[in-house]
């Protein structure tokens, strides 16, 4: 499992969310799907930050696909129930909006646990899925996100995984890949990078 926290890369995140609300507001149904969802950091960042932008009524037409091959995992994710030192990077104001504490849980110096509340857990459901069986947890997914499993994959299954994506994407999704792993050649065709400054990539149809 690669690390992570809260609010990672949260620059790439927005951008990505600069490029999809205005394609998506209206909308009765927004798909986004977080591979390798890990311990829900990521999942619940996306959620938090897309409550932000489309507001309370766009907001509760939106679906993030928690996936994970680590179904042990899957069950913090839903719990949506984390220490102390993992919300600590959380912003401020969206700490105080979007977590609760937890009774029972400090020991006299504020240091218990906190859970995400629910009009935020309630648009994630979570998902055993392998991403090497490549066939995509769902479709007609506007937004799909994988930033922490890419880097353990051997290049054909990245060119792989990646194809799947682009077949899970509606036509002009939008893709999220890790820092470190660029867009393969052999797909140079499938994307097209909306900013030089980050690994977020526009579907583009591709002639069967």
């Amino acid at each position: 499992m690669a690390f992570t926290f809260f609010f990672r890369d949260r620059d790439c995140l927005e951008l990505a969310l600069k490029h999809l609300i205005p394609t998506v507001m209206g909308r009765s149904n927004v798909r986004v799907w977080d591979a390798g969802c890990a311990m829900g950091h990521e999942p619940y960042t996306l959620a938090i930050l897309l409550a932000e932008r489309m507001g309370g009524f766009a907001f509760r037409n939106v679906h993030i696909y928690a996936t994970d091959y680590d179904a042990p995992l899957l069950k913090v994710v839903e719990a949506g129930v984390y220490p102390h030192e993992e919300v600590q990077r959380i912003p401020e104001e969206y700490l105080e909006r979007y977590f609760e504490p937890v009774e029972g849980t400090g020991n006299g110096n504020g240091a218990g646990k906190y859970r995400v509340i629910e009009r935020i857990r309630q648009v994630i459901s979570t998902h055993h899925h392998d991403l090497q069986k490549f066939v995509p947890v769902r479709s007609h997914f506007s937004l799909v996100v994988c930033k922490n499993v890419l880097l353990h994959f051997s290049y054909a299954e990245r060119v792989e995984v990646i194809r799947m994506f682009h077949e899970a994407l509606e036509p002009g999704g939008i893709l999220v890949t890790e820092h470190t792993q660029k867009m393969p050649s052999e797909l140079s065709g499938h994307f097209t990078q909306i900013a030089a400054d980050g690994q977020v990539f526009r579907k583009i149809e591709v002639a069967s």
